[in-house]
């Protein structure tokens, strides 16, 4: 399966991006705390260069505790600071701003020894659609200065966010690559919301969530849907919890897309459990190809 969603917006962003990049001093990169591989743009390496960088892992509300603690640690490792938080609620945020400044002390510093008036600290959200970027500024600013919406790819221009006299935030539209090359990556994203729905079968992703939930959170699901321990087969969850949850249709059947509807709503929206579908394993090719060792990143 190859999937191509590459709206001209986001060919644009990529220039924006490219455009910009020297005007600031530090990039939040924002991640699903979900999927923080897959929700990984591996274009950012490139774009990105040798800027600093802070990670923020959004939803993490959502995600299982454990394996963000996972996540953070894997990215200590790294020398990068990755921060979990709720773009919605603002939990986390103080603290992925103070981590942003932190990053930005040597820009602070230079000026100092010029003897310049300090600029305020730039700072560039970066993220692939869907992600949060728009829900983060807004609540930075604390006023709706970035248009935001539940479909991916909202936010279509450029602009700078003065947030207080220390701090500018500029805003990109969320950006995917050009082509998704791996299978599961690509199933993930679409779990997720990254990927419009009508871009994928909405009962191809309820069928692949599934599948990945029975690895790690089986008991979470079943649990959530009271389903007979000892159905297997994942089209005969599928339509066990279809026929629980009325998603029937002419004849008492099964309506398999609005119950794989209702499966894949109920994972973004928390509903199942606090889940997390990737996990960091050291010298994991997935991972590697993904993350820039910090050394190679570094000013």
């Amino acid at each position: 399966m190859s999937i191509n969603w590459y709206p001209g917006h986001m060919k644009k962003t990529r220039d924006l991006i490219e455009a910009n990049l020297k005007l600031v001093d530090v990039v939040i990169e924002l991640l699903d705390a979900r999927i923080p591989i897959s929700s990984r743009n591996p274009q950012f390496d490139q774009l990105v260069g040798h800027k600093n960088r802070v990670v923020a892992l959004n939803k993490f509300d959502l995600a299982d505790p454990q394996r963000t603690k996972r996540w953070i640690q894997y990215y200590e490792g790294l020398g990068i600071k990755a921060i979990p938080i709720n773009s919605l609620t603002g939990e986390g945020v103080a603290e992925l701003i103070n981590e942003a400044r932190a990053a930005s002390i040597e820009v602070i510093e230079k000026a100092k020894r010029q003897g310049r008036l300090m600029r305020p600290i730039r700072a560039m959200i970066v993220g692939i659609p869907n992600v949060g970027k728009s829900s983060l500024i807004n609540k930075l600013a604390g006023k709706s200065a970035a248009k935001t919406g539940n479909k991916p790819g909202v936010t279509r221009g450029k602009q700078w966010i003065r947030l207080n006299k220390d701090l500018e935030l500029f805003d990109t539209p969320g950006i995917l690559w050009p082509k998704i090359e791996e299978d599961m990556m690509g199933i993930k994203l679409a779990c997720s919301g990254a990927i419009k729905d009508e871009v994928l079968n909405i009962e191809d992703i309820a069928f692949h969530l599934i599948n990945l939930l029975k690895v790690d959170y089986d008991h979470l699901f079943k649990e959530r849907y009271k389903i007979d321990e000892s159905i297997e087969d994942t089209v005969e969850i599928m339509t066990a919890i279809g026929r629980k949850r009325g998603c029937l249709v002419k004849g008492n059947e099964v309506d398999l897309e609005k119950a794989s509807r209702l499966i894949v709503d109920d994972f973004r929206k928390g509903i199942i459990g606090k889940i997390t579908l990737e996990i960091p394993i050291k010298d994991s090719d997935e991972v590697q190809e993904d993350i820039e060792i910090k050394s190679e990143s570094t000013i």
